[in-house]
């Protein structure tokens, strides 16, 4: 355990095994101690805060009667991380503290903490029924062959090699990686000058908005579409020109005649899902052309196809290299990794290195070594086909339940991804049915967020599925399709809960 200082008062009113026991509660409250971290001996304790030993004891029993501690016996005691982290996220503001004199209103010139996100419960995995969009699950991930990779990269010669600073440069080996066994299978070539590495898609999103986007540029934007890209271009005072998207994708049309640049979701449209068209695609690119727009290509979920092979990216068929393609690892390996790359002409990724450089200089990287293992040695090949294989199950499940349990949505038509859009009855508030759905362990995504325009509809929902186990989600949708006819019947004034939900009749 950190070495942490607990005062007590010897002349105080409060008993010192009660101070130590608020002392206690308090660090873990405010996150000063967390996990599964062991406390310190109770002599040691002792001896620390000049009390006797008894008066560790009992009150490290006390808060482990209350199941904040947890104690093993012969090793000592450990915090309970599962109820301190629900404490930690329930717990008020500590009040008091210095006085604040700076008028941040004033100083501040962005506020990016005032926009509208996608948010989703920290504590997501606790629930029963997570159909969470944006995740993976942890039973799928290699980890054998991932930890055996980390080892790779730790050995002697890879250290030497990676913990040197790069300043606007990427691991060799990765981008080899990358340019050799990644590009390939969305039929894109390109040259090291041409792909830098970023901390994930929305860093790459970043680095474009700062070098291409300002208060005269106008970007096309997928309505519904992706808002936390949105957001990033908000913020650099981009004009923002809703696009309309329809089954096959983004519309071509003049609508996209005054854009500087197109932002487009191709592979699986965010967050509809469906696939941009080869006829679309085409004529998006010749667009592009007469008007003299560029196209960001954000392929998040490009290999996640199960009715057809992939179609090629925007970038393979590009010859005017007008398109700038946005990659990323996190649906494949890991979100919380953070890793991705970039592909553009070399003068954009030239000047995206050196604003990069001024950031962070480079992500890490002993992580980066560590994935060109991962990809050298076939092992995200094998993932990318388990996934694939595992994804399509939970994709055919939950299409089958919302056909059986919810027939009067309509879910987008697509070949593949890791969610389904689900467009409800009119009378159906998904933010607050989203909020009632939580409070039944469902964790839902409403869709209002991702549109830009005012009084968005309220109807829709994107139902995630790499995270949720197979098994549960029949059971889950079963659940929900409760859920939807007692928050109509609700709304409709027709009848109140009673402990809880009314029933149902399912189809």
């Amino acid at each position: 355990m950190r070495d942490l200082i607990f005062p007590v008062e010897h002349n105080s009113g409060v008993g010192l095994q009660t101070q130590l026991r608020r002392q206690l509660v308090e660090a873990i409250v405010d996150g000063r101690l967390s996990g599964n971290e062991a406390l310190p001996s109770c002599r040691r304790m002792a001896q620390s805060l000049g009390v006797s030993r008894n008066t560790v004891v009992l009150a490290y029993q006390a808060l482990a009667d209350e199941g904040l501690l947890i104690s093993k016996e012969r090793v000592g005691y450990f915090i309970n991380a599962e109820l301190a982290y629900d404490l930690a996220e329930t717990a008020p503001p500590a009040p008091g503290g210095a006085k604040v004199s700076v008028d941040w209103d004033e100083r501040l010139q962005m506020r990016p903490s005032s926009r509208q996100y996608v948010n989703k419960p920290g504590n997501w995995k606790k629930y029963p029924y997570p159909f969470i969009y944006g995740q993976t699950d942890p039973k799928l991930f290699p980890v054998a062959a991932w930890r055996l990779c980390s080892r790779q990269a730790l050995g002697i010669s890879s250290i030497q090699e990676w913990a040197e600073d790069l300043f606007d440069r990427d691991d060799p080996l990765l981008l080899e990686e990358v340019r050799a066994r990644v590009l390939p299978r969305r039929g894109i070539k390109a040259a090291n000058d041409e792909v830098p590495i970023t901390l994930g898609a929305q860093n790459g999103i970043f680095l474009i908005a700062q070098l291409l986007a300002g208060a005269n540029t106008t970007i096309g934007f997928e309505d519904p579409g992706y808002v936390d890209a949105r957001h990033v271009f908000e913020i650099v005072n981009a004009r923002l020109e809703a696009l309309p998207v329809d089954g096959e994708g983004l519309v071509v049309g003049s609508h996209l005649d005054n854009c500087d640049c197109i932002y487009v979701t191709p592979s699986h449209q965010s967050p509809t899902t469906v696939t941009l068209s080869a006829e679309r695609r085409h004529a998006l690119l010749k667009k592009a052309e007469e008007k003299g727009f560029l196209i960001i290509e954000d392929d998040y979920e490009a290999e996640t196809n199960f009715l057809s092979a992939p179609n090629p990216a925007l970038k393979s068929i590009d010859q005017g290299q007008r398109v700038i393609y946005v990659g990323s690892f996190s649906k494949y390996l890991a979100p919380g990794l953070r890793m991705g790359y970039l592909v553009a002409s070399r003068e954009l990724i030239r000047e995206a290195r050196y604003l990069r450089r001024l950031m962070l200089r480079h992500p890490p990287l002993n992580n980066q070594r560590t994935v060109a293992y991962f990809i050298a040695g076939g092992y995200y090949d094998a993932l990318v086909h388990r996934l694939q294989r595992g994804y399509r199950q939970r994709w055919e499940a939950l299409g089958a339940a919302l056909a059986e349990f919810l027939p009067e949505a309509m879910t987008t038509r697509s070949n593949g991804g890791t969610s389904y859009w689900v467009t409800c009855p009119e009378d159906v508030d998904c933010d607050l049915l989203a909020q009632e759905a939580l409070a039944e362990g469902i964790v839902l995504e409403p869709g209002s967020r991702h549109f830009y325009r005012e009084n968005p509809p309220k109807n829709h929902l994107r139902l995630g599925f790499s995270s949720i186990a197979l098994e549960k989600i029949e059971p889950g949708i079963k659940r929900l399709a409760q859920l939807i006819e007692a928050h109509r019947d609700r709304h409709a004034g027709k009848a109140e809960p009673v402990n809880g939900l009314p029933g149902a009749s399912l189809k």
